[in-house]
């Protein structure tokens, strides 16, 4: 397979197999690494996309001036990652979409994993990467995401070392970081709720696909180095805040009802566990409004509105989402990699 030598290099005329779309907000420190990346693939039937949300840094725009085949488009405000991506999708020409973070730097063959994946397993419409922590790539910084019977979603394996060998195989969810997904599947299913704005608003899509019956693969073999908020914060106010509420929102629209009532009990538990943890670190006030915004009733009936819709849709039952779940209510403090082998394709159709 050629090396794709340059972004400019390929044909503008033809339909790429895949759109990469990044969502640049004051991106400039590791933007130009990440593009690097991309420049260096060795799987060349893409094009990118990038929306700017109204960075003042200038980075999109010499990006776009750099090379001329990638289309860059003017948000004209800061719409989140949710709600930019989803502007990315809409003019996308991909069979498939591939999401990628400024912050995040592709290995040279991290597109042709992803390809020979989707090649390889028909059967399945999203796939996930394993992230390694840019500094420190003897860690990860993800290996799919979890989601635990309390409801609490988590990034498996994160900060923990990479063991020799992952094996490919079904995580709950995809990381928005760098994950690939059916073009046509994410706007059947409406993209990314732009409610959300950032944080969790990927989980919400993973369990929207698990409700759908669809599985998430984990290909450990396309890898990416992922510094992780490296405009807001691991720990700003602003990524407290959306993550506390978001999570809320993810458990009460998404989960079916029998788990629901099983599992509530042990979602405020553990909401309450980590509030009293970041009492102790004393940032707790960001994540008290975080519950409480998730709370407010404008916004709360919209959220209760979507959980009517998709329950009374849903092709998966409690117990299918209750074991791609880690059982473990607290499996979150662990930071387990959770993996279902996955042997080969069950069916060929979406």
């Amino acid at each position: 397979m050629a090396r794709a030598t340059g972004l400019g290099k390929r044909d503008p005329a033809a339909a790429p197999l895949i759109s990469v779309v990044i969502v640049a907000y004051q991106s400039g420190p590791t933007l130009a690494r990440c593009l690097a990346g991309l420049a260096a693939q060795t799987f060349a039937d893409f094009e990118l996309l990038m929306v700017d949300n109204a960075s003042s840094d200038g980075a999109p725009q010499a990006a776009a001036t750099a090379d001329p085949a990638l289309r860059l488009i003017e948000a004209g405000a800061n719409l989140g990652f949710a709600a930019g991506n989803n502007l990315a999708a809409r003019g996308a020409r991909g069979r498939w979409l591939v999401l990628l973070n400024p912050d995040a730097f592709p290995h040279p063959d991290w597109l042709a994993q992803l390809a020979a994946a989707a090649e390889r397993r028909p059967d399945v419409h999203c796939f996930t990467s394993l992230q390694l922590v840019a500094e420190q790539p003897e860690l990860m910084d993800g290996a799919g995401d979890v989601m635990t019977s309390a409801g609490i979603p988590f990034r498996g394996g994160y900060r923990r070392r990479r063991p020799e060998r992952l094996p490919e195989g079904e995580v709950f969810s995809a990381c928005g970081a760098a994950m690939m997904i059916d073009a046509a599947l994410f706007q059947a299913l409406g993209g990314f709720d732009e409610r959300f704005f950032c944080y969790c608003e990927d989980v919400d899509l993973g369990y929207r696909l698990r409700l759908a019956g669809e599985p998430t693969l984990l290909v450990p073999d396309a890898v990416v180095e992922h510094v992780g908020s490296a405009t807001l914060g691991v720990r700003s106010d602003f990524a407290l805040f959306h993550g506390s509420r978001n999570r809320i929102w993810t458990f009460l629209k998404n989960t079916p009802p029998v788990l629901f009532w099983l599992t509530a009990p042990l979602h405020a538990a553990v909401t309450l566990g980590l509030l009293m943890l970041h009492a102790r670190r004393g940032d707790a006030g960001a994540v008290v409004k975080g519950i409480r915004a998730a709370f407010v009733e404008k916004d709360l009936a919209p959220i209760l509105a979507s959980r009517r819709a998709l329950q009374a849709s849903r092709r998966a039952s409690s117990w299918d989402i209750l074991r791609a779940m880690a059982i473990d209510p607290v499996a979150f403090f662990g930071r387990r990699v959770v993996i279902r082998r996955s042997t080969g394709p069950r069916s060929a159709g979406p």
